[in-house]
């Protein structure tokens, strides 16, 4: 018989917070895989247990080489343990490739929920909860990073993004400059720690203040853009849709009938409103 996979959440600040079953999956493994021995280390103490079988680092680095390795031991009847330094494995954290491999495998992959980071922050946030869509990190360079906020400008579900706290200023900046300064966001910092925190406010506030510095484990929520009926889109908005059309792979002309049939205005309104920012040069 093949083993299971076990994914464990962890604490994503309070150790309190750690699920009751964490501590016996930890007793019992075969093999616990963490992302970082020494924080899984204070983790055990916190907790008062013991891992009970062998413990092998799992992080970015080492993860495609490690996976084959871990299969193996599943295939082999052994019930792996998977954690990472907070929240659930795989959410911006290892874990997807073992167990993508391990479902290749038709290998049992099962869970002991714990705390989210994406959840916590989603929820204080005070901004639309029904649907929403996680970002994860953004690209660290600028224009990736711009590239990437102008796929989801018209988004309309609520955003999540994880961010650390010595990029915030850009990150949010450049959400501003795309989104717009008046699109309402939260920044969650510290979630479940002492110094937690929840800043609100529109995005141009928030990257104001986020250029004094800002510390700690940072997850920023922004508001879903507001849809917009026939007729209500100004010049640049509809100049705006084209580029972000323009820069997903469409051709111009294709861009500009699609910006016009979802606006409901005339193409040569779109075209007109295209060349003149050309024009202005913007």
């Amino acid at each position: 018989m093949t083993g299971t996979l076990v994914l464990a959440g962890t604490p994503i600040g309070d150790v309190a917070d750690a699920p009751p079953r964490l501590a016996q999956e930890l007793e019992h493994a075969d093999v616990v895989a963490a992302e970082d021995t020494r924080r899984l280390r204070r983790l055990t103490q916190a907790l008062g247990v013991q891992p009970g079988g062998r413990v092998v680092s799992y992080f970015e680095g080492n993860e495609s080489a490690r996976t084959p390795e871990l299969v193996e031991a599943l295939a082999g009847g052994a019930r792996v343990l998977l954690v990472t330094d907070a929240g659930m494995p795989s959410v911006s954290d290892p874990g997807y490739r073992l167990v993508a491999a391990a479902v290749e495998k038709d290998i049992k992959v099962t869970a002991v929920p714990g705390p989210s980071a994406v959840l916590t922050a989603l929820a204080l946030s005070g901004l639309p909860v029904d649907r929403f869509c996680f970002e994860g990190f953004l690209p660290r360079k600028a224009g990736e990073r711009l590239s990437r906020l102008r796929e989801v400008a018209d988004e309309r579900r609520t955003l999540v993004y994880f961010e650390s706290p010595h990029r915030l200023d850009d990150t949010l900046a450049a959400m501003a400059e795309v989104f717009g300064a008046e699109r309402r966001a939260a920044v969650c910092r510290e979630l479940t720690k002492t110094y937690e925190e929840v800043k609100r406010g529109p995005l141009g506030e928030l990257a104001a203040w986020a250029a004094e510095g800002v510390r700690g484990e940072i997850t920023v929520v922004v508001e879903g853009a507001a849809e917009k009926g026939a007729g209500e889109l100004d010049a640049a908005e509809l100049v705006r849709r084209v580029r972000v059309r323009e820069e997903a792979g469409e051709r111009r002309k294709e861009a500009i009938a699609a910006v016009a049939a979802e606006a409901g205005v005339p193409k040569r309104e779109v075209f007109d409103a295209v060349v003149a920012a050309k024009n202005a040069g913007s």
